[in-house]
């Protein structure tokens, strides 16, 4: 007798991973499992075709690395020595230890610790957050991206819906700053080559020369944490030069005078003395951004990550309204675009009110664990790697080893941290669960249902901390506990949105898919005006806003070490399916210095920690600046550790955000 054909479906679902694209998928499952995912049209933006990472997923669904079943921990901390438990064991465990932690030490003494493992609105901030709340836990400032020019946004524009990224195909100028869209937001480079083919110019600022700067008319490569003394040199010269839009700024602008007066200092010269940029090099970009229209900024989250971070992005997003660049299609910024939901989304069913308990900044964990009063008992990680991704690495790790701390890990895969744990549960991946996913650079939204069951016995957020409630005695009338229901109420307000899910599967924000900027969308400031200095900013600023703070290097520490994003990883997700070590790239003139060759293995040091890696020369870097990727595992280096590890834990002078690119390192050769 013939053996049965396998079954086969094609299934759709959408991307909520930390990525601005938001792409619309198509899954074939074949008997219940994933083998294959593609793009598809839904999304306008993205074309039919996917990146090769979100490709890969079904190796991490069903690769070795996949976490299957909940365990507890038999042997030292760090070990990774785990033990099988069920799902009713592992959520008593956990249950008690909440209990524990609470009634022994207070709330505070919990830890929920999260990012965007996944972005979707129902894995997290629903029972996770009512969880946490209820308990009284130690709340978390998700600070370790996006915080400084979240702040510098909202500051200036209240979050305004920016340029979609269709429309840049109508720009006759774009600038890339502290944005590499060919690694983490490839959707948008076909516009750019159509701008380009049809006359616009391409400006790219990063220390490296990137595929779009290869091909970009000016390549400004500063060094890192300097972009600030660009921005302020190039609003100097629009206003010192005539070139500065008085009437628009007139009419929807404030603290336009304040703004002059702290550019004034920034001549080209000693913006090309903080920068390493030339002088020449720096008047050439402002006179191409004032002589063209449409002129359009594209700012990533990369010039953000420094002590100067906040102020940087704030100036590079007043450059529009100085030079009276929006008002038409194609011309203004693009930042995130996330903000253009929150009028759309009602979460007032969804959302539990937080305690007036501490707030954590997550960049500051290592700290936190060892340091803090009252002391962290319990953590809870979830949608987050941290040991991966948290700067300071080795403090971190230190504050994970303690005995006395009860860290649960809920993950999909057995990560760095999940290591360290002593209780892992395991976690669904987004085509295992349904999810809403809203771009926060493509204008769509979605939701999801999932494509295949879950692999072993995963189980999904918003039930396991559903479950957790109500062990722990804290239900309530009326609480949402499915997926289904949490979705439900978040359209609740917008039959709009309803209606176009429904409909056609997917569903633009009130303001349109294509807004103008000062046309079809505006601040959302609170007198609809750009707010140049705004006071919130000014005094949280440590020198104030635009105050610009010196670089860190020194002499025994003078190489700048970044870590950017690459086509290899989303943040650490995926990190497992890196086979190859990781490299060092270093520039030649920075290697011979130190009678470094390529393919030789260094020490990348300094007084936090080190690294042990072989080098790749790259010419493409500045000099004084190396590179090592952003997102890898322990298992990447030689030494299993990161660039995470010669990273501080200083905070950038808006939002509390991260500074990884203030590590200043050494490098010797080892072999």
């Amino acid at each position: 007798m013939a053996e049965p054909l396998p079954v086969s479906e094609t299934r759709t679902s959408s991307c909520p991973l930390d990525c601005p694209d938001a792409c619309s998928l198509e899954a074939r499952v074949v008997d219940g499992r994933v083998v294959k995912l593609d793009g598809t049209r839904l999304n306008p933006v993205t074309q039919g075709y996917i990146c090769a990472k979100v490709r890969r997923m079904p190796e991490l669904l069903y690769g070795p690395d996949r976490l299957l079943y909940p365990a507890r921990r038999v042997g030292p901390k760090g070990s990774g020595e785990f033990a099988r438990i069920s799902w009713e064991e592992a959520l008593d465990l956990a249950a008690e230890k909440l209990r524990e932690a609470r009634d022994r030490w207070g709330g505070e003494s919990v830890l929920p610790f999260c990012y965007g493992g996944s972005n979707g609105l129902l894995s997290q901030d629903t029972t996770d957050a009512r969880l946490f709340h209820r308990l009284g836990a130690s709340r978390l400032a998700r600070t370790v991206c996006a915080a400084p020019t979240g702040r510098a946004a909202a500051g200036l524009y209240g979050k305004m819906a920016g340029v979609a990224l269709p429309d840049f195909r109508h720009a006759r100028l774009i600038v890339l700053w502290g944005v590499n869209p060919s690694a983490s937001g490839i959707h948008v480079v076909p516009f750019i080559q159509e701008a380009q083919r049809a006359g616009a110019r391409l400006v790219v600022i990063d220390p490296r020369r990137t595929p779009l700067a290869k091909k970009a008319d000016l390549h400004l490569a500063p060094r890192p944490g300097s972009d600030l003394a660009i921005a302020m040199a190039a609003i100097r010269w629009l206003f010192e030069e005539g070139q500065a839009d008085l009437g628009f700024l007139a009419a929807h602008a404030t603290g336009v005078e304040e703004l002059r007066r702290r550019a004034l200092p920034w001549t080209f010269e000693r913006a090309a003395e903080a920068s390493g940029v030339p002088a020449e090099d720096l008047e050439r970009f402002v006179r191409l951004y004032a002589d063209s229209s449409p002129a359009l900024i594209r700012a990533g989250w990369g010039f953000e990550r420094n002590r100067n971070g906040g102020s940087s992005v704030a100036a590079a997003l007043a450059l529009p309204a100085v030079a009276g660049k929006f008002g038409v299609r194609g011309g203004g910024y693009t930042l995130s675009n996330s903000a253009v939901w929150t009028s759309s989304l009602d979460r007032a069913e969804v959302d539990e009110p937080a305690p007036p308990t501490r707030t954590v900044n997550m960049n500051r964990l290592g700290e936190t664990l060892l340091e803090a009063d009252p002391a962290v008992r319990l953590l809870f990680v979830y949608n987050c790697n941290p040991a991966a991704t948290m700067p300071n690495q080795e403090k971190v790790r230190r504050g994970l080893a303690r005995e006395d701390l009860f860290t649960v890990v809920f993950e999909q895969a057995w990560t760095d941290t999940a290591r360290w744990a002593d209780l892992v549960l395991p976690a669904t991946h987004f085509l295992e669960h349904s999810e809403l996913v809203k771009g926060y650079g493509s204008y769509v939204f979605y939701r999801n249902q999932p494509v295949a069951p879950p692999a072993g016995e995963a189980r999904p957020n918003v039930e396991v901390f559903a479950g957790l409630i109500r062990r722990l005695g804290l239900s309530r009338p009326g609480d949402l506990e499915t997926e289904e229901a949490l979705a439900d109420a978040l359209l609740s307000r917008s039959e709009r949105m309803r209606g176009e899910l429904e409909r056609d599967g997917v569903a633009g924000p009130d303001c349109g898919t294509a807004p103008v900027q000062f046309v079809d969308a505006f601040p959302m400031t609170p007198d609809r005006k750009v707010h140049l200095v705004p006071e919130a900013l000014d005094r949280e600023a440590p020198l104030g806003l635009y105050g610009f703070q010196a670089d860190p290097g020194s002499e025994r520490f003078p190489l700048a070490l970044i870590s950017p994003s690459t086509s290899r990883t989303i943040s650490s997700t995926l990190g497992q399916l890196v086979r190859e070590p990781a490299t060092l790239e270093v520039h030649p003139r920075d290697a011979e210095a130190r009678g470094i060759a390529g393919g030789d293995v260094v020490r990348v040091w300094n007084d936090l920690g080190e690294t042990r890696v072989a080098v790749r020369l790259n010419p493409d870097l500045r000099p004084g600046v190396v590179s090592l990727p952003k997102g890898l595992w322990s298992r990447s280096t030689l030494s299993g550790t990161t660039a995470n590890a010669l990273a501080p834990d200083t905070l950038a002078d808006l939002g509390g955000g991260a500074c990884f690119n203030d590590a200043r390192v050494e490098i010797d050769k080892i072999s």
